[in-house]
């Protein structure tokens, strides 16, 4: 594979996985959905079909690797590291673009939250928050508590991911992406309760950049103070998903 050809299928195939995963979280979130208050299944559904759709998109091109604790997780057990920066540069820009997709999806629900107070209507609901539809937030706020979650997570994610690979003919058959998608939704399940599951560095941070700069009406915060944990957690995840399936497998 080029770095070419990585490039365009890490931008393509991460742009598809999070217009799917901030959509469905879009809507379940905002007020004027169709699907609001449907449920943590439904999300978690939503992020995995992300995963299936971005990652058969971009398997031709650069595998569909989408994360970069995955791409991690895979140089330290090959210890090919040359087009790490290629992979990872791809998926950074693809969420930052799947972000804006999803605020354009959802442009007038995003318009329509707006408070409405003084007004001979009376006083309008209180503005939906909107940033746990684009990047994660804790339920309970412990630093610790939350690192320990974004990495065990992340192990349970690119650890089989590797191990898959060992399925003889797994990757042939085409079902190995479809596997990979119900990891997801499995993990979302058992193990994002805690943190909302990054379990994806780019995954929270290039749509929490882009949180920062739409135009969205009461957005209220992007909580950078909390934004470094699924950047680390996740890779230092992947990191010893690696060390482990390198010394056990």
């Amino acid at each position: 594979m080029s770095n070419g050809d990585i490039f365009v299928g890490e931008i393509i195939g991460t742009a598809i996985l999070i217009l799917f995963g901030a959509g469905v979280c879009a809507a379940v979130t905002l007020r004027y959905s169709k699907a609001r208050a449907s449920g943590w299944v439904v999300i978690a559904f939503g992020w995995g079909f992300g995963v299936l759709a971005g990652a058969y998109t971009a398997a031709p091109l650069s595998g569909g690797h989408l994360n970069p604790a995955v791409t991690l997780g895979i140089a330290v057990d090959t210890g090919e590291w040359g087009k790490v920066w290629v992979y990872v540069l791809g998926q950074f820009v693809g969420a930052m673009i799947g972000a804006v997709l999803c605020y354009l999806t959802y442009f007038a629900q995003f318009q329509a939250n707006v408070r409405k107070t003084g007004t001979t209507e009376g006083t309008a609901d209180e503005p939906v928050p909107t940033l746990g539809i684009f990047s994660t937030i804790p339920e309970i706020r412990h630093p610790v508590a939350n690192l320990v979650t974004e990495i065990i997570a992340t192990v349970g994610l690119v650890l089989p991911i590797l191990a898959f690979g060992l399925t003889e003919g797994l990757g042939e058959s085409g079902t190995l992406v479809l596997i990979v998608s119900l990891l997801v939704v499995g993990i979302g399940l058992s193990l994002g309760g805690p943190t909302g599951y990054a379990i994806n560095p780019t995954r929270d941070l290039g749509p929490r950049i882009m949180h920062t700069f739409l135009p969205i009406p009461n957005k209220g915060t992007s909580d950078w103070g909390y934004a470094w944990i699924p950047v680390v957690g996740p890779l230092i995840g992947g990191a010893l998903a690696g060390l482990v399936y390198n010394l056990a497998f």
